[in-house]
């Protein structure tokens, strides 16, 4: 039995429950999570590239390093590998990356529209606004430049043209993010819609902000 059982594991449930929610069709999207070092060597399981996550099984998981290379597994990792590579290598605290296709996340992604704060639970748990990443070909080193610039500190993006990235300090949280991300979306959709946007005020993004720099500097169980 691999060594990193359990972390396949967390991967492949994450990536077949985003399948279920709606997350993503067919074999789009991928799953990350960071794993502990070994030898120096920084690690990572990832979902493999073009397969239907109902399929999947927890050998089917890559295990690589931070050079894209591989540890165990015999298949191609995930197209955008490099993408979840830079994520970890920029924020430290994020154990693990989700990029989702999920449908008012990609079209805000595809008007090019960043979200502002709306709604306190979106600056508590991602930081604040959820900005637009501009469009780069997938697994592009400038598509990994574009995403880190417009993430920065929070922990959602989208991505011009493409989907959405969520991170988080666990599987769980990374997860939830994706789930609130695409409900603020759809929030925002439906109000624009409606013909009326309230924002938060800037105090209050400002207190939720400072809470959300809280909870990210504190431990968070995998």
């Amino acid at each position: 039995m691999s060594r990193w059982q359990e972390a396949k594991r967390t991967v492949l449930e994450a990536s077949q429950k985003l399948a279920e929610k709606g997350l993503v069709i067919g074999t789009s999207g991928n799953v990350s999570l960071r794993l502990p070092p070994e030898g120096g060597r920084e690690l990572l399981a990832i979902t493999p590239s073009s397969r239907y996550y109902d399929l999947l099984t927890v050998d089917d998981i890559q295990v690589i390093d931070f050079e894209a290379e591989p540890v165990e597994g015999e298949l191609a990792p995930s197209v955008e590998t490099m993408l979840h590579i830079g994520i970890y290598q920029t924020r430290k605290e994020v154990k693990a990356v989700i990029h989702t296709h999920s449908v008012f996340a990609s079209a805000m992604a595809v008007a090019g529209l960043d979200i502002p704060a709306i709604l306190e639970d979106q600056v508590t748990f991602i930081g604040g606004e959820i900005k637009v990443a501009k469009y780069a070909p997938s697994g592009s080193q400038e598509m990994v430049d574009n995403v880190l610039s417009a993430l920065e500190e929070r922990n959602a993006v989208l991505l011009a043209g493409h989907g959405a990235v969520g991170v988080g300090r666990s599987m769980r949280e990374a997860f939830t993010v994706c789930e609130l991300l695409e409900k603020t979306a759809q929030v925002y959709f439906l109000t624009s819609a409606l013909g009326k946007v309230s924002l938060l005020p800037a105090e209050a993004v400002e207190a939720k902000k400072a809470l959300f720099r809280m909870l990210q500097s504190s431990e968070q169980e995998e």
